[in-house]
C-alpha cells in the first residue's frame, strides 16, 4: 500500500474514532458511536476499550452492564490504560456484589439488590498502579485507602503524601482528602489554616463533603473563630448535594434560627429528605417537632411514625419517645407491653433516661391498678430472667408500692443486682444507704454509689453528692472544692438547680474562692430557668448591688416572681425596697 494510502487510513481511522466518542459523550447519536467503538475495542485499541467498558458502566448507547463494563476496563488496564486502572480501583473500592463474576451476565439485573463486597487490596494495587503512572485522582484514591482502609492497609504518612501529589496536580479528590488529613492530624502551626484552604480549594470544585466539613469547622471554630452564618450557609451546600448529615445539620440551623433566619417549614423539609435518606436523629427530629406542634398543630401519629422510623434505625431516645406514645395513646393505641417493648430497646441503644423511665413512669400513677400490677410482673419476670433494666425498675415497684406491696428490703435487693450496669439503680442505691431504706445505713456505701453515678453523669447524683461534701458527712469530711466542681459539671448539663447551688457557694461562706460576679451569673441563669430561690438571690444581688450592680428596677422584676412562687422572703424584700425607694423619693 502507497504511503499516501497508509496516511489516508490512519487519518480516516482516527477521525472515525474521534467521531464516535463525540456521538456517546454529545448524546448525538450513542448507539452509533457505541457500536463504532465497539469495533474498535474488538481490534484491540486499548483507549477503546476502556471507552467500551466506561459506556457498559454508565448505559451510554447500551444498556447499562456492570459484568461487560468491568470485563473491558480490566482489558484496557491490563494493557497498561491509566484511566481505566483508575476506574478498575474504584470498582474495587466501590465492591462488586456477592458472587459477581464478570465473566458471566446476571440475571435481569439482580447485582443491584446483592451486598457488595469492598476489596480493598486490589484497589490498592491498581490504584496504585495509575497513581506511580502519575494521575492525581489515583493518587487521592491511594491516600483514601491508606487512611480509611482495613487496618493493616492504613500508612498515615503514606496517605499525607499521596494527597500532596495529588492536590499539586490539582485533584479536587486530592484537596478534599490534604484538607481533611491536614484537619484530623495536625503536626505543625500551620496546619489547620492550610487544611482550610485546601478544602475550599475542593470545595470550589463543586465537593459536597468539603462543603460539610467546611460547615463543621466553621460552627467548632477550628482552627479560627466560630462563625454560625458561615456554617450554615456551607452546611446547606451541602445540603443541596444530598449529604444526608448536613441536611439534619442545616434543619437544626433552620429550628434554631442559628446563623440563618428560623424556618420550622424549610427546617421540616430537609429533616423529611435526611429521614428518608435513612437518617436515625432528623427522623427523631421529626418526631420531636410533631410533638411540639410548634409552628404546627401537634401531630402524635405522624410523629409515632418517624419515631418508629429512628428507633428502627438504633435511636435510643426515639425509641423511648415511641414507647411513652404508646403507654399514653397518644397518636396510636394504647398498648403497655408495646411501650415496654420500645422502653427495652431504648435501653439497648444506650439511651441512659429509659433505664429509669418505665419504672419512673409507673410512679405517676398512668393507667389502672390492674396495668400497674402487670406492669410490675413483666418487670419481675424480666429481672428473673438476668435483665439488669428490668432489675432496676421492679425495685422501683417495690420502693414505692407500684403494682404490689411497698417493700423496702425487696427494693433493696433489686437495686443491688442492677447497680453494676444501671446507672439510676446505683443513685437509687446510694439513697436508700444514706437513708437507711431497706438497708443498714452507711454513709461509705451511700457516697460510693453516688460517686459511681456522678461519674456517669446523671445529674441527681452529682447534686447529691455535693450536698454530702459540703455538709461534711461522709467519710472523709468536708470538700468544698469537690462540691463545686460537682455543682458546676451538673450545671453544664443543665441543671437550674446545680446552677443555684455552685452560685451560694460562690457567694461567700464557704471554703473555696469567693467570686460574686459569677455567683450573679448564676443566679441569673437559675432565674431565667425558674429556679424561684434563684429570683429571690439574684433580686437581693441587684437590690444590694453585692456584684457591684445595683439596679433596682430589676431587682423587683425578679423578686416578684419569686413572690409568685410563694416564697415569702421576696415579699420582706420587696417591701424594704420600696421603703428605700420611697425614703430616697
Amino acid at each position: 500500500m502507497a504511503l499516501k494510502t497508509r496516511l489516508a487510513t490512519l487519518v480516516s481511522r482516527d477521525a472515525k474514532f474521534r467521531r464516535a466518542i463525540e456521538q456517546i459523550e454529545s448524546g448525538e447519536d450513542a448507539v452509533q458511536g457505541f457500536t463504532t467503538l465497539g469495533q474498535f475495542a474488538q481490534q484491540g485499541n486499548v483507549d477503546a476499550q476502556y471507552r467500551v467498558g466506561k459506556a457498559y458502566l454508565e448505559g451510554w448507547g447500551t444498556p447499562p452492564s456492570l459484568e461487560d463494563g468491568t470485563r473491558w476496563i480490566r482489558k484496557a488496564a491490563e494493557a497498561g490504560h491509566v484511566h481505566a486502572r483508575l476506574m478498575l480501583a474504584t470498582l474495587y473500592l466501590m465492591g462488586f456484589p456477592e458472587g459477581f463474576d464478570e465473566n458471566t451476565p446476571s440475571i435481569l439485573g439482580d447485582t443491584a439488590t446483592r451486598v457488595r463486597q469492598p476489596d480493598f487490596e486490589q484497589a490498592l494495587y491498581w490504584g496504585r498502579l495509575a497513581a506511580e503512572a502519575g494521575q492525581p485522582d489515583a493518587q487521592a484514591l491511594l491516600g483514601y485507602i491508606q487512611t480509611n482502609g482495613p487496618e493493616e492497609l492504613r500508612d498515615r504518612s503514606l496517605a499525607r503524601e499521596w494527597y500532596e501529589k495529588a492536590a499539586a496536580g490539582g485533584s479536587a479528590q486530592g484537596h478534599l482528602g490534604l484538607g481533611m488529613a491536614l484537619h484530623s492530624y495536625p503536626e505543625t502551626d500551620d496546619d489547620l489554616p492550610r487544611g482550610t484552604a485546601e478544602l475550599l480549594l475542593a470545595a470550589k470544585a463543586g465537593l459536597a463533603t468539603a462543603f460539610y466539613f467546611l460547615g463543621w469547622i466553621n460552627e467548632q471554630g477550628i482552627g479560627q473563630p466560630q462563625d454560625f452564618t458561615e456554617a450554615a450557609g456551607y452546611f446547606e451546600k451541602a445540603a443541596e448535594r444530598g449529604v444526608i448529615q448536613a441536611q439534619t445539620r442545616f434543619a437544626l440551623y433552620l429550628l434554631q434560627g442559628k446563623g440563618v433566619a428560623r424556618r420550622i417549614d424549610r427546617a421540616e423539609t430537609w429533616l423529611r429528605r435526611a429521614a428518608l435518606g435513612r437518617d436515625a436523629e432528623a427522623a427523631a427530629l421529626l418526631g420531636d417537632l410533631h410533638i411540639r406542634g410548634e409552628d404546627i398543630a401537634p401531630n402524635y401519629l405522624e410523629a409515632a411514625s418517624w419515631y418508629q422510623i429512628a428507633a428502627e434505625l438504633g435511636h435510643g431516645p426515639a425509641a423511648r419517645g415511641l414507647a411513652l406514645l404508646y403507654l399514653t395513646g397518644n397518636g396510636v393505641h394504647r398498648d403497655p407491653d408495646e411501650a415496654a417493648k420500645w422502653f427495652r430497646i431504648s435501653a439497648e441503644c444506650g439511651d441512659r433516661v429509659a433505664d429509669a423511665d418505665l419504672g419512673n413512669l409507673a410512679l405517676t400513677g398512668v393507667g389502672s391498678e390492674e396495668d400497674r400490677h402487670g406492669m410490675q410482673q413483666r418487670f419481675l419476670q424480666s429481672a428473673e430472667n438476668g435483665d439488669l433494666v428490668g432489675a432496676f425498675n421492679v425495685g422501683v415497684c417495690y420502693a414505692e408500692g407500684v403494682g404490689t406491696m411497698r417493700d423496702d428490703t425487696r427494693a433493696a435487693y433489686w437495686m443491688q443486682r442492677a447497680a453494676d450496669g444501671v446507672v439510676n439503680a446505683q443513685y437509687w442505691l446510694g439513697r436508700m444507704y444514706l437513708e437507711g431504706r431497706g438497708l443498714t445505713a452507711d454513709m461509705s456505701l451511700a457516697v460510693q454509689w453516688l460517686s459511681k453515678a456522678a461519674q456517669a453523669r446523671m445529674i441527681e447524683a452529682m447534686i447529691l453528692l455535693a450536698q454530702i461534701l459540703v455538709s461534711g458527712r461522709g467519710p472523709q469530711g468536708k470538700d468544698h472544692a469537690r462540691a463545686l466542681e460537682l455543682y458546676r459539671d451538673a450545671a453544664d448539663l443543665g441543671s437550674a438547680e446545680a446552677f443555684f447551688l455552685a452560685a451560694a457557694m460562690l457567694g461567700g461562706g464557704h471554703e473555696v474562692a469567693p467570686d460574686r460576679r459569677e455567683a450573679q451569673r448564676c443566679f441569673r441563669v437559675a432565674a431565667e430557668r425558674g429556679h424561684a430561690l434563684a429570683q429571690l438571690m439574684l433580686g437581693r444581688y441587684l437590690k444590694k448591688g453585692l456584684a457591684g450592680e445595683v439596679n433596682p428596677v430589676e431587682a423587683r422584676i425578679w423578686l416578684e416572681r419569686a413572690q409568685a412562687q410563694g416564697i415569702t422572703e421576696a415579699g420582706e424584700e420587696l417591701s424594704r425596697l420600696e421603703r428605700r425607694i420611697g425614703t430616697r423619693g
